[in-house]
């Protein structure tokens, strides 16, 4: 499938999407709990269907109501089951401990890119408390239970390892510490994980190299909960307000520990201004420079980031972005890829990014099938100069199913694709 979008101005009020990052933790939570729980705003990913989908194989049952979705936790049935992850690595890494914690044996399939996304660090981790894996990709099997003690592992690979580990080891018998050899990227999720535990009532305490857990803990459910609107989908409708707009996205929380709520502070950085009304954000066109900045903790807003670099005037610097290339795509690559097709100068130094500013004309892109790439090139083209041309499009629907609907409602021009 391929799209077509001619140059349009980019303005209006949308709402955010569902967060996937408090959707898979409160789901997540809400399975492992005492008693049902009805979590509302869940919304609709490719990513979030995924966690849906290897909850139920766990045993938890599922049931819209009432506007939401009603979480009944796992009682524990197939002796063996297998969780079809799709291409969602938060569902993936999340789970592996987790299942670990319930199953003797429990099998993991994907699909596209996440076959070959390594997990031997958190693999690892698990065979010195009694689980082997068959494999360090998927698919793969998980065999013996996960039995508590010392967890060594890095903290610069993936902060889903740890919040799987987070999730799992108040369930096991006797308590457990979580060991980290390198310093932590992207804690910022694993706040949230730990937001996320503490309204179920589980308790971690930090420690100067990582956490401790106390074991037999009950994750205690609330009787309602709601997700909040998601800062990293919201981030490129908000870019393109700072290109054109104004664009104003409801539905988000400022006080949101999110840690991709930063691309607020980034687009004040580059020039723009950006005001908050209660749980709204309006991003408005400014005149843009360059900057410099630290990518480490924000991976997920390179692309957004990335396209008003393009625009800006001068030269912007992105620092520490090796870890963009184990994402969907080897994200440092398309994203450079994406800004020289449209004719922005860009070029890797190591791990770091440097964009030249510059103005964008039509051009032939593809998606790489990364959702985030789609939706850069989606908002590059609405200020480019000329037609362009978008292959796999709907590579969207892994975290924004919408995404091309609210294009539409901003003044977006996008043609030849089927929304239905």
């Amino acid at each position: 499938m391929k799209a077509t979008f001619t140059p349009s101005h980019l303005a209006g009020e949308i709402f955010a999407p569902a967060s996937k990052s408090d959707a898979h933790r409160l789901l997540i939570c809400a399975a492992l709990a005492d008693r049902p729980c009805l979590i509302e705003n869940i919304g609709t990913s490719d990513d979030i269907e995924a966690t849906r989908r290897c909850l139920v194989a766990l045993g938890a049952q599922l049931e819209e109501k009432d506007g939401g979705l009603l979480v009944t936790p796992i009682k524990l049935q197939d002796p063996i089951p297998t969780l079809d992850c799709g291409q969602s690595g938060s569902t993936l890494r999340f789970l592996l401990p987790v299942a670990a914690a319930l199953y003797n044996e429990s099998r993991f399939i994907a699909h596209g890119g996440l076959n070959r996304r390594p997990l031997d660090d958190l693999a690892n981790a698990m065979k010195a408390c009694g689980t082997t894996a068959s494999d360090t990709h998927t698919p793969l099997e998980l065999i013996g239970k996960l039995q508590s003690g010392t967890f060594t592992i890095a903290g610069n690979v993936s902060s889903q390892y740890i919040s799987g580990l987070l999730f799992a080891l108040p369930m096991l018998h006797g308590d457990s510490r979580i060991v980290l050899t390198t310093p932590l990227s992207s804690a910022g999720y694993v706040q949230m994980t730990l937001d996320a535990l503490k309204r179920f009532c589980i308790q971690v305490e930090q420690t100067k190299d990582g956490w401790l857990i106390q074991g037999d803990q009950t994750y205690r459910a609330p009787e309602r909960l709601f997700a909040e609107g998601d800062w990293s989908g919201a981030a490129f409708p908000l870019c393109a307000g700072a290109l054109m707009g104004p664009v104003t996205v409801k539905g988000l929380n400022e006080n949101s520990l999110q840690r991709d709520k930063k691309i607020a502070e980034i687009l004040v950085q580059f020039g723009t201004k950006v005001e908050f009304d209660s749980n709204t954000c309006t991003v408005c066109h400014g005149e843009l420079h360059g900057i410099e900045l630290d990518a480490d903790d924000i991976p997920d807003l390179v692309p957004p980031i990335a396209l008003v670099a393009g625009c800006a005037e001068g030269t912007t610097h992105i620092r520490n972005c090796a870890r963009l290339r184990i994402k969907e795509s080897d994200r440092l690559m398309t994203v450079q890829t994406t800004l020289c097709a449209f004719g922005i100068e860009a070029e890797i130094e190591g791990d770091d990014l440097i964009i030249h500013g510059g103005t964008p004309h039509g051009a032939k892109i593809e998606s790489f099938d990364d959702h985030r790439i789609a939706m850069m090139g989606a908002i590059l083209a609405a200020v480019a100069d000329g037609q362009t041309t978008l292959e796999s499009p709907m590579a969207v629907t892994k975290s924004y199913p919408a995404f091309y609907d609210d294009y539409k409602e901003l003044g977006g021009m996008v043609h030849d694709i089927d929304l239905r």
